[in-house]
């Protein structure tokens, strides 16, 4: 297995969609960066958040999740003190089938105390990825819509796996592009 370049990532995202929308060179000016890197891609953070409450004081339960544990914001988003915000990604990704990622956050937010949890895309598994992010501060954090979040390397199998995310029925295949929540 190997990590993959700018060159197979740009071939990927253009002959296959692999990523769409797809840009070829990382923007950087006056932005959170975004687009092709050396040996990844930089995703962006849609304009659409939850923010998480307890306001209902309900038990954070991932097989019972309730919905109304969050309130909608459209734009650039504050995260509360010490909580988390669901997003999801601008870009919609198709993850071949000989190919697994890991999604990590961008030093930028997490220099400012804020982490993007750390998330594989399986084999076969496509969508716009359900972020969280995390304020680990006592001050509330501002992510900026549109923007850099995340970072995406890319690993390459000798060979395709037996069983992909697609063929096992995922329950986050093909999700977006609403932000999607635990599902069981």
């Amino acid at each position: 297995m190997s990590v993959k370049s700018d060159k197979w990532i740009r071939r990927m995202a253009l002959e296959h969609r692999m990523i769409e929308p797809f840009v070829e060179k990382q923007v950087r000016q006056g932005v959170v960066s975004y687009g092709l890197s050396s040996y990844g891609y930089d995703l962006r953070v849609a304009d659409e958040f939850k923010i998480f409450t307890n306001v209902n004081t309900t038990i954070v339960d991932p097989k019972k999740f309730d919905p109304s544990s969050f309130v909608d914001v459209k734009g650039d988003c504050i995260i509360p003190p010490n909580s988390f915000v669901l997003a999801r990604t601008v870009e919609y990704l198709r993850i071949p089938r000989n190919v697994v990622t890991i999604c990590v956050g961008k030093s930028t937010y997490a220099r400012c105390g804020m982490i993007v949890n750390v998330t594989p895309f399986e084999p076969e598994w496509e969508g716009h990825a359900t972020l969280e992010i995390s304020n680990t501060t006592p001050l509330p954090a501002r992510i900026y819509a549109n923007e850099g979040l995340c970072q995406v390397l890319f690993f390459e199998s000798d060979e395709p796996c037996e069983t992909s995310y697609a063929d096992k029925g995922g329950k986050y295949q093909g999700q977006g592009p609403e932000i999607v929540l635990p599902r069981m």
